[in-house]
């Protein structure tokens, strides 16, 4: 069952940094809540570490320069202040050193000085490695910087129906008494998303999925893993522009 009577607010933080795999992640998945933070006055950075050039929608041999010019667009729409953009491969996330991830993630966090970090949830949405890889980084820089994680996710009901729908792979998850169940606006989402013109055979999805959920985003906290202490590049060595 959804949930009912939950918090509906987003956890108190001015300065965010989202962790995101790929362009679009941004908007299709934490843009109502990116855009609740910066309508509530905070300050909302976002690092992504692929540019998305493997996407089977819309491929062509300039699609990484197309993803990179959608997600500044999209930066724009939700009124992100600060977006880093790195060139790490697109569905081989995984085989990148993890320390080198977790060591751009804090130089990010070096930079922007977060109160939060938001991130898919640990499934990866969809099972996606990349989603997966780029949550265990965010996670384990949080546990050396002792910085809240709050995972976004998609409830159990809306991913089966969506499954059932269009044949895709969410990842049904139940939400538990400590989620936060969030209202959002999805003007500036529906904006930004708009921008990944070259993902817009997904639209259709992500509207029924709005459709289904309303203004409701969900949310879980999440608790950092460390891995092994990572060595950290300077500030200006971050390999993302």
């Amino acid at each position: 069952m959804m949930v009912s009577d939950r918090r509906d607010s987003l956890p108190a933080a001015r300065r965010v940094l989202a962790v995101c795999a790929h362009p679009d992640d941004e908007s299709f998945g934490l843009g109502g809540l990116i855009a609740g933070y910066v309508h509530g006055g905070a300050d909302v950075a976002i690092l992504t570490l692929t540019r998305g050039e493997a996407s089977t929608l819309g491929a062509d041999a300039e699609l990484a320069e197309r993803r990179t010019a959608e997600l500044a667009c999209a930066v724009r729409e939700l009124g992100i202040t600060t977006s880093w953009l790195c060139d790490h491969p697109d569905g081989h996330l995984a085989q990148v050193p993890i320390d080198q991830l977790v060591a751009e993630v804090l130089v990010a966090i070096e930079r922007h000085g977060p109160e939060l970090l938001l991130v898919f949830h640990p499934s990866g949405i969809t099972g996606h490695p990349d989603h997966q890889r780029a949550t265990e980084a965010a996670l384990s820089a949080a546990c050396g910087s002792d910085l809240p994680v709050h995972g976004w996710y998609v409830p159990d009901e809306v991913a089966t129906t969506l499954n059932a729908e269009f044949g895709t792979a969410f990842v049904p998850t139940e939400p538990s008494a400590a989620d936060r169940r969030v209202r959002v606006d999805r003007a500036a989402q529906r904006s930004a998303c708009a921008c990944h013109r070259s993902q817009g055979g997904a639209l259709p999805l992500i509207e029924r999925k709005f459709e289904l959920q309303g203004d409701l985003e969900y949310l879980r906290a999440l608790t950092g893993t460390a891995t092994d202490t990572p060595s950290r590049p300077a500030a200006d060595q971050l390999p993302c522009h």
